[in-house]
């Protein structure tokens, strides 16, 4: 599992930390109910049908610690995919689709391709294509219309929080009042000792819209705690893009 940390914090999703601080509001926020929260927040989605950024990504799990620069590409919907480079040379590639995660790495010529139970039991919580995605724009990262939300005004920002207690599975999300994106997200699992926190620390403008400027996400689970902060160098979107990926021949799979 060590060895493969390394390349997942690049492949995926990038993005933790308790050590992020949150802007200042000095604007008095408006009440508003659950239900117009999360009618705003979808309505300012991102739309784009590509996506091109170039990403510095610095990675730190308590035992090891590296700062790369990486390339993001995602076809909406459809692909994600990452090249990872120190000093220019690349180092590894991931490719994600709503199907497969696949992946390869240099330093110890391995691969892997499989599902994404190996990310969700990283981050203790169910992944899918879908949910990288939406963490990687600034939305939630499950469905908010699909349950019923409380909301309060918490430090400047709106917090839901849904009305029927999960004992096993706790969630709170809190959305910046000023572009109804993801402040930050919040999921526990008590029983298991885990949480994950992802907070987004500052938003800029991408054309007309707004996208995320830097994502921080903290991981912990027991005494463990791994600590990913992405920051956005530049964005384009809507450009053509390619996704070359061939795993290297000789490269040793990894087995799950």
């Amino acid at each position: 599992m060590n060895k493969i940390c390394y390349l997942l914090c690049f492949s995926l999703f990038f993005l933790y930390s308790c050590k992020g601080t949150k802007t200042a509001n000095t604007t008095k926020v408006k009440k508003l109910s659950a239900e117009k929260v999360i009618a705003n927040h979808y309505n300012r989605s991102f739309n784009f049908e590509t996506l091109n950024a170039r990403i510095k990504v610095k990675y730190d799990d308590g035992k090891r610690g590296v700062s790369p620069t990486a390339t993001l590409r995602i076809e909406k919907d459809k692909v994600i995919w990452v090249s990872v480079k120190m000093l220019g040379i690349t180092l590894a590639k991931a490719l994600i689709t709503p199907d497969k995660v696949s992946y390869y790495e240099k330093i110890e010529n391995s691969h892997f391709e499989g599902d994404f139970q190996l990310l969700s039991e990283w981050l203790g919580t169910d992944l899918d294509f879908d949910k990288v995605q939406q963490l990687l724009l600034g939305q939630a990262l499950f469905n908010l219309r699909e349950d019923k939300y409380k909301t309060s005004i918490d430090e400047g920002s709106y917090l839901l929080k849904p009305k029927t207690d999960f004992v096993l599975f706790e969630r709170l999300f809190l959305v910046d009042p000023g572009n109804f994106k993801m402040a930050e997200q919040k999921l526990k699992q008590p029983a298991e000792n885990r949480d994950l926190s992802i907070k987004y620390q500052g938003y800029q403008k991408i054309g007309n819209q707004d996208f995320p400027k830097r994502i921080i996400i903290e991981a912990v689970e027991g005494d463990d705690t791994t600590i990913i902060d992405v920051e956005y160098r530049a964005v384009d979107y809507n450009a053509r893009v390619s996704f070359p990926f061939k795993i290297p021949s000789g490269s040793k799979e990894i087995s799950i």
